[in-house]
């Protein structure tokens, strides 16, 4: 099996970038959004707010809980998902720590 390119890469830079993934759609950002305001959600809920199907809703959520940015506990028919504070953290560090290295310069362009 070939080499892929994200093993050129240190596994703090693969890491950012699988973290960067979770905010790479509107969607993700408004279902992220949503959780944080309500601290828990229950997949159904999640259809009378935002303009997608459930299936959609349910790919979305899937690719987020494989980041690790939130987790989720099946109750029943019912799936309740939430932030996972861990991740949280870590992917908050690392986008500061990133973020923070930037100093302007007069004489860039």
């Amino acid at each position: 099996m070939g080499i892929t390119k994200s093993d050129l890469f240190k596994k703090r830079q693969n890491r950012v970038a699988t973290l960067a993934k979770a905010f790479d759609h509107p969607a993700r950002v408004a279902i992220l959004e949503y959780i944080l305001a309500n601290e828990t959600c229950i997949c159904n809920d999640l259809v009378d707010v935002l303009p997608l199907s459930q299936s959609t809703i349910t790919q979305h959520l899937k690719e987020l809980k494989q980041i690790g940015i939130i987790k989720g506990e099946i109750e029943g028919p019912k799936v309740n998902y939430c932030i996972d504070e861990k991740v949280w953290e870590e992917a908050r560090d690392m986008f500061m720590n990133m973020f923070s290295k930037y100093v302007k310069k007069n004489d860039c362009c």
